[in-house]
């Protein structure tokens, strides 16, 4: 398995463990508030980090890593059924390792696969927008199909994972009633954070000239979802 970015070590990435993330190149999605530019649009332009070296990393710091996170881009984007990601999983939790999935959502077929072959112990999806086809679209820049969405979400919720769903907020695309909506949606999730917009080297340009939401903002919108989720964060 070749992978575009590699992140050894990470205390924030899965909460309460030490993992190593590794980026898979590309996307199904154009976000554009989607602060990893190359990796979504360039990923040829990266670099190709080998799977050998970073196996070796985990055997040699098995010991203090807990876990890995594949991420990206999209790693479900590739279709789960390729051999490559498979056996590097495999491979990772014979090393006695957890692994985490985050992903969009949009193959749900792959995420069952995860799920029921007990591959995975953690994922974490990003929820673009709220439910709605017009609305994911504007956020994610492509068309969606919102029942692939809606079934990734019921299946996370119904499995025995530790998981969390996510949203990043970004002005003038997202608002308070966005988020409360989305909660709803989500309503009886067992934890859901909304990231901080940031303006790096983002996608658009013109996002990426965007003001961030205030704290106060944050904390407004926090007491409102707080009675739909188990619990609620604000990274910000």
């Amino acid at each position: 398995m070749i992978f575009k970015g590699w992140q050894k070590e990470s205390f924030i990435e899965w909460p309460g463990k030490i993992t190593t993330i590794v980026f898979v190149g590309g996307c199904n999605f154009c976000c554009p508030f989607c602060y990893n530019r190359t990796l979504v649009l360039h990923p040829q332009e990266l670099p190709d980090i080998d799977e050998k070296e970073i196996l070796q990393y985990l055997k040699e710091n098995k010991k203090m890593i807990e876990g890995v996170v594949i991420t990206g881009g999209e790693p479900l984007v590739l279709s789960i059924i390729k051999n490559d990601l498979i056996n590097f999983i495999k491979t990772v939790k014979k090393l006695g390792l957890e692994v985490g999935i985050e992903t969009n959502g949009t193959n749900p077929t792959s995420l069952e696969y995860l799920i029921q072959n007990k591959l995975i112990d953690y994922v974490a999806m990003d929820i673009k927008a709220p439910l709605e086809s017009k609305k994911y679209k504007q956020l994610s820049q492509k068309s969606v199909n919102m029942e692939d969405i809606k079934k990734s979400i019921k299946m996370i919720i119904a499995s025995k994972l530790d998981y969390e769903f996510r949203t990043t907020v970004v002005p003038g695309l997202l608002n308070q009633d966005d988020i409360l909506k989305i909660a709803q949606q989500i309503n009886g999730a067992k934890k859901y954070a909304l990231n901080q917009f940031e303006p790096k080297d983002v996608i658009d340009k013109k996002t990426g000239l965007v003001k961030p939401y205030s704290k106060k903002w944050f904390n407004e919108v926090v007491k409102k979802i707080k009675p739909y989720c188990i619990k609620v964060e604000a990274r910000i």
